[in-house]
């Protein structure tokens, strides 16, 4: 019987990772395609230096881009980095998930840990936090909480609608002192759906932890040389991101308030 779980979680796992190789060269896309407004599913995928259509054998996650040793099999491009490390780190958050879970919770964490991932992205890239992602993600966090743990449906409702009211209010604030946008709504949108996630109880971990790493950032780009000053723009979302999946798993931090 032992043995027979212990294949049962080898293939869970395997299971897990092969998924994750293939959804990862798919987030790369909506990263790239989705604040341009461009078809996500649909679409043929190109060549950015050419525009050659690429075919299915240049589309085979990491070994497609490996065997090309990184160029465009067409015309010699380099193709960059975003798209094999995309695919990577979409294994690095199953790896991740199935080290702190197992069974359906494992693929629970992956799944929410992807979704901020390309949030974060995004975010990263473009400035922006979609709707189109922030939104379901809050529903999402609720529905997880119905079907598989209801007896956290009230903090978790409570948590969505702290967390967007907290960040909203700073905004709010921040732009009626200094006539000019500090936090975006798209940050509260995110924060609510964290507490959508990790409820009311998980919001000041959350918040606590991605101002700790965007400071973090903030010294790093200082010390490479980057001048930073109060006009200087260092988008939130991807620190939330970040902090809200290690509160998911992991619990909230022992703050001392």
């Amino acid at each position: 019987m032992s043995g027979m779980r212990v294949t049962d979680m080898s293939l869970n796992a395997f299971a897990l990772l092969i998924v994750s190789l293939f959804v990862g060269s798919f987030l790369g896309v909506v990263i790239r395609r989705l604040p341009e407004r461009e078809a996500i599913v649909g679409g043929r995928s190109r060549c950015d230096s050419c525009g050659a259509v690429l075919a299915a054998r240049d589309l085979v996650p990491l070994a497609s881009w490996l065997a090309a040793r990184g160029h465009c099999r067409h015309c010699g491009a380099w193709t960059g980095w975003f798209h094999p490390g995309v695919e990577l780190a979409a294994i690095v958050i199953a790896l991740v998930s199935l080290r702190v879970d197992r069974g359906i919770a494992a693929w629970l964490d992956w799944a929410f840990g992807c979704w901020l991932f390309v949030l974060g992205g995004i975010d990263l890239r473009r400035g922006v936090l979609p709707d189109v992602l922030t939104l379901p993600l809050l529903l999402a966090g609720i529905a997880a909480a119905w079907l598989w743990a209801p007896g956290e449906l009230r903090d978790r409702s409570l948590g969505a609608a702290l967390g967007f009211l907290c960040l909203w209010a700073v905004a709010w604030t921040y732009r009626r002192l200094r006539g000019r946008d500090g936090l975006g709504l798209g940050d509260a949108k995110l924060f609510g759906a964290a507490g959508a996630w990790v409820g009311a109880s998980g919001l000041p971990s959350v918040l606590f932890g991605g101002a700790v790493a965007a400071l973090a950032a903030a010294a790093g780009l200082r010390l490479g040389g980057r001048r930073l000053d109060r006009f200087s723009a260092l988008p939130f979302g991807p620190f939330l991101a970040l902090a809200s999946w290690a509160v998911w798993l992991w619990g909230p931090l022992a703050l001392p308030w």
